[in-house]
């Protein structure tokens, strides 16, 4: 049982918890409160797990019975020790949309399987050699740059749902906006799930939604699902979200490690592990692709229980919803409109992450390399510069990701090898900007070392 992580230790007498203390993963409380707990953890995942599949035209409820099941495979991997909820990853938009067009929801779902593939590959890497190559390969500016890209990438797709009905797209953002300073705690954290709620009953009254679907289907039934197909030509479009799965995964462990202080560097590898594979499993039967989910360390936050067992109770709990075809075409109703003005500030976190990424690793903008990587990668991705070779076509997302990589590493390389390096990568710690600038000045007015 505790090889499988499904052996918890009752925390004190189970039904509370201590001013200072938390209750570990490898703990729980008394079973009805972790049932409560496991709600939470339901609510937290809702609204983002359920925009990606309503925006890329897959089955909601299909896309819920994956993220149940690879929660629980994600655990049953992890032995327990690291405690997440695996819900829809909002990377996998983009290369979805795009790769509908050419190769219809088949072809999609190939590029989620190998996505899949790929991380649960790098998983083992991990597993094996440590993640110390990650972080040479990926240094917080390339890692920016890239999660930055994707969100803005997506800017048309949100303009183009909000014009389709601007009232509703702006009482949607607005409830978003103020729900997230008026409230605190898990109510501000689910400010996007509020504001699809209000959004989708403005929406209502304005006689934009259709039941006429919701009406026909099942109370009780299996979900909707499809088999993938394989072309070459997603290849270019799925790689990068690979990179931004890696760098979400390891961000969440080392997250619960600092808020348990447990040491998890030991099971980041088979955290990837287990994200590729729910991934590769959602791919093969019509679901979108995961990953670990920051909403429910929200939650975990919040709550101080940091239990495995609760996010057992999620995984099962989604699962049974997933089982009601009625409900998941209600999921499907939301209305265009109410989606522009979701996607217009979820797209811009999205954005906003990548720089959170170059702010909290003070990234120095000063220096050429940092600068150029940044601009270039970022142009490439908002514009969507696109590159075709063959049956292969690179798109924005694809080619901003490269262009990231190859700036960095070879500017990197070619200032090291002419000695031209002055401004350091990042900023010095506890220092103004202006502070910053007078000393890499005086940095590359100081005579050299011969």
């Amino acid at each position: 049982m505790s090889m499988l992580g499904i052996k918890w230790k009752l925390h004190g007498t189970g039904k509370s918890i201590k001013p200072g203390h938390v209750v570990a993963p490898d703990e729980r409380l008394a079973w009805p409160l972790t049932i409560g707990v496991g709600m939470q953890h339901v609510v937290a995942m809702f609204g983002a797990t359920f925009l990606v599949p309503i925006i890329t035209g897959m089955p909601p409820a299909t896309t819920l019975f994956f993220s149940g099941i690879g929660t629980l495979l994600f655990l049953v991997i992890t032995k327990g020790r690291v405690p997440s909820y695996l819900g829809s990853s909002f990377a996998f938009i983009a290369p979805i949309m795009a790769s509908q067009q050419q190769f219809g929801v088949p072809g999609a779902l190939g590029g989620v399987v190998l996505a899949g593939a790929a991380l649960a590959l790098v998983g083992a890497i991990v597993q094996k050699f440590g993640a110390g190559w990650i972080n040479r390969l990926m240094p917080p500016i390339v890692t920016g740059a890239i999660v930055a890209l994707i969100g803005l990438n997506l800017a048309p797709a949100a303009k183009q749902n909000f014009d389709a009905a601007p009232v509703t797209a702006v009482v949607t953002l607005a409830t978003i906006i103020l729900v997230s300073v008026l409230f605190r705690g898990i109510l501000g954290r689910l400010s996007i799930l509020v504001g699809v709620v209000v959004g989708y009953l403005v929406a209502m009254l304005r006689g934009e939604v259709s039941y006429d679907k919701m009406e026909a289907a099942a109370w009780v039934g299996l979900p909707q699902f499809q088999t993938p197909e394989f072309h070459v030509g997603v290849l270019g479009l799925f790689v990068p979200v690979v990179l931004v799965l890696v760098a979400e995964n390891i961000g969440h462990v080392k997250s619960v490690a600092a808020m348990t202080g447990q040491n998890l560097d030991g099971v980041s590898g088979r955290a990837l592990m287990a994200d590729g594979a729910a991934t590769v499993l959602a791919g093969f039967g019509g679901g979108s692709g995961t990953t670990t989910y920051a909403e429910n360390i929200g939650v975990m936050a919040a709550t101080k229980v940091y239990s495995t067992a609760a996010y057992w109770v999620a995984g099962v709990f989604a699962i049974v919803l997933s089982f009601s075809p009625k409900f998941g075409e209600l999921i499907a109703t939301v209305p265009p409109g109410v989606l522009g003005g979701a996607a217009t500030m979820l797209y811009g976190m999205i954005g906003i992450l990548g720089v959170k990424i170059w702010v909290q690793n003070r990234v120095n903008f000063s220096n050429p390399v940092n600068l150029t990587t940044a601009a270039v990668a970022l142009i490439i991705g908002i514009a969507d510069y696109t590159w075709t070779i063959g049956d292969l076509k690179f798109t924005g997302i694809a080619l901003g990701s490269a262009a990231a990589l190859v700036i960095y590493h070879g500017m990197k390389a070619i200032a090291k090898a002419r000695g031209t390096a002055a401004e350091p990568e990042t900023e010095q710690a506890g220092l103004p900007p202006q502070a910053n600038a007078a000393g890499n000045a005086a940095a590359r007015r100081a005579p050299k070392k011969r």
